[in-house]
C-alpha cells in the first residue's frame, strides 16, 4: 500500500512544522523531535539500524532555520545546531506518526 502524501506543510513558526496528508491526518512535530528522530546515517547506524544520537542531547527548545521540499518524496531540515543530513521521507513521516497515534 503506499503511504499517504502530504497535502500542505506548515512551517509558520521555527519550533514546528504541521503536515495534512492526503487521507485526512495531521502530524505535528516540533523541531527537536524531527531531529530526535533524524534518520540519516550520522544518527542511525547503516548497517545495524541502531540509533546512534543520545535522544536526551537534543534540547526541547532547538529550532529549525529551513525546511526544504526533496523532489515528490521528502523533506530536508536545517536545526539550529546545523544538522542538516536527514531526509525525511513521506512515507517515513507518515509511519512515525501512525506509530505515535497520531492518527
Amino acid at each position: 500500500m503506499t503511504s499517504p502524501a502530504p497535502l500542505v506543510i506548515t512551517k509558520s513558526v521555527p519550533e514546528s512544522l504541521t503536515v495534512e496528508w492526503t487521507d485526512g491526518s495531521r502530524t505535528h512535530l516540533s523541531a527537536a523531535e524531527l531531529r530526535r528522530i533524524c534518520p540519516c546515517a550520522h544518527c542511525v547506524n547503516e548497517h545495524t539500524g541502531v540509533r546512534m544520537l543520545d535522544p536526551d542531547s537534543i534540547p526541547e527548545d532547538l529550532t529549525q532555520s529551513e525546511v526544504i521540499l526533496v523532489g515528490n518524496y521528502a523533506l530536508r531540515v536545517t536545526f539550529a545546531d546545523n544538522h542538516n543530513t536527514g531526509l525525511f521521507t513521506w512515507s517515513f513521516l507518515h509511519e512515525w506518526a501512525e506509530a505515535q497515534g497520531e492518527k
